[in-house]
């Protein structure tokens, strides 16, 4: 491809990475990932890049600020550079919600179980003000009254939210036996909890009760966790067009214009299991240069 040494980008990447690509991530999980807040910007130089790929990513962002992080995209990819984009399929969601809501109303059990989690996540994530929101809730339910449909809408991903839940769940109340003087660790924990302690009375003091409140769903709010819009495959590739790129096309986990794609795992696992099956996949192309 031009005779250059491919640059493959994976944008805010989380723990799925590769080690071929170069990873960014706001708070990096491994090695070799880039810190960097992706809301300014992509710290790479002008047409840089052959491939851009993020995943779940663009529902975090205000539609304006999704329009100029496109534009970033765009910006470090070379002409001729692949733009791939995975995301929550809004228009799935819908069709299930709809279909779901019928089979309640016509007295179907399983169809209500499935219809409180579908709802949860049409709204859930743009709606809440606590880590986890109401789905967390949800999950922690143990045994999961329409388990099967759960992990069908979000995967191998989604298993591990569970177990994770699960175990925490196991290990309270924690009944290993306390030392004296607590582990550094411990100690550092016990004095931020009594710094925030001290910094809420000041700011309750300062703001009442409802101004305090609203601080801190405010906070929560901004720290990229809630959606902040939903996209379907008409939204998605009107907001690619606006950012430049041509020709959008949606792809599967496993199809691409990328080469050698399903080898990297980015949205399968080995197997060939997607990784986040409540997704859909959409690629762009940045025009070659006239």
């Amino acid at each position: 491809m031009r005779g250059q040494v491919l640059r493959y980008v994976n944008l805010g990447c989380g723990s799925r990475c590769h080690s071929a690509w170069i990873n960014i991530d706001i708070a990096p999980c491994g090695p070799g990932v880039i810190a960097h807040d992706l809301n300014r910007g992509i710290p790479l130089p002008d047409s840089s890049c052959d491939v851009v790929y993020h995943s779940h990513l663009v529902e975090h962002l205000r539609p304006a600020d999704a329009l100029r992080f496109m534009k970033e995209c765009y910006r470090v990819l070379r002409a001729g550079g692949i733009l791939r984009v995975a995301t929550p399929d809004l228009e799935r969601i819908c069709r299930l919600y709809l279909e779901k809501l019928e089979g309640a109303f016509a007295s179907e059990n399983s169809s209500a179980r499935d219809y409180e989690w579908i709802l949860l996540e049409m709204y859930d994530q743009t709606v809440r003000e606590k880590n986890g929101g109401m789905m967390r809730h949800y999950l922690e339910q143990n045994p999961l009254p329409n388990e099967n449909f759960i992990y069908q809408r979000i995967g191998e991903e989604g298993r591990e939210i569970i177990r994770a839940l699960r175990s925490n769940a196991v290990g309270k109340p924690d009944q290993s036996p306390r030392l004296i003087w607590p582990r550094l660790g411990e100690f550092r924990k016990h004095r931020q909890r009594l710094v925030n302690r001290a910094l809420n009375s000041i700011l309750l003091y300062l703001l009442g009760r409802d101004g305090l409140r609203a601080l801190e769903i405010g906070r929560f709010r901004l720290a990229g966790e809630v959606h902040h819009w939903m996209y379907d495959r008409y939204s998605l590739s009107q907001l690619m067009l606006a950012a430049s790129f041509r020709d959008p096309i949606t792809q599967s986990a496993t199809t691409s214009q990328i080469p050698q794609w399903s080898s990297f795992n980015l949205d399968t696992l080995p197997d060939g299991t997607v990784i986040k099956p409540d997704s859909f996949f959409m690629e762009s192309v940045k025009p070659a240069e006239v």
